[in-house]
């Protein structure tokens, strides 16, 4: 059985921004073994169209390895995204969910193979609302962004989680390792 692992970033002050943090080498390392750990990730549209940079940096090299090596990890990773707006997508790893979100999480769930990802704030709360998260890796950046869209915004439910580890990033970035604890 997969487990389910939604995997963020978020400022000291709670926001939930890809560009608030300043990923540096070894940050970029870690997502990357992060992603060839995993069969596939879960995008809403507004995350995905974000993380199409990744296609393009692929097809135009930075030049900077740990950029260049993600960008061919995410490559290859397949991707599953959640739209009532879009229909297709260019992303040659990339299908348009054909399911509703929980039937297709509670079918991945059941396959065998490599961990699933989630990469969207809103796929996030809704697989937390069903319970279908086994697994948070909070990324927080020692960062105050000041504003910007809340992680747990709006989310009415009280969730206990119990910390399962950390690491302690060189720029000061740490990951917190948690299980939603049930009840």
């Amino acid at each position: 059985m997969r487990k389910v692992i939604a995997a963020f970033n978020m400022t000291l002050d709670g926001v939930f921004d890809h560009s608030a943090g300043i990923p540096d080498e070894e940050l970029h390392n870690h997502y990357t073994e992060l992603l060839n750990e995993a069969d596939a990730i879960l995008y809403g549209r507004t995350t995905y169209q974000l993380m199409e940079y990744w296609r393009n940096l692929l097809e135009n090299p930075s030049g900077i390895k740990s950029m260049d090596d993600f960008a061919v990890a995410i490559d290859k990773l397949s991707k599953i995204v959640f739209s009532r707006t879009i229909n297709e997508v260019e992303w040659a790893s990339a299908t348009i969910a054909k399911r509703e979100l929980e039937d297709e999480v509670l079918e991945l769930k059941q396959q065998s193979g490599n961990n699933v990802l989630i990469g969207s704030r809103s796929l996030i709360i809704q697989l937390l609302s069903l319970g279908l998260i086994d697994e948070f890796q909070l990324c927080v950046y020692p960062v105050v962004a000041g504003k910007g869209l809340n992680l747990f915004e709006n989310f009415n439910n009280r969730i206990h989680f119990k910390l399962i580890k950390s690491k302690t990033f060189n720029s000061g970035a740490i990951i917190l390792y948690y299980q939603p604890r049930v009840k």
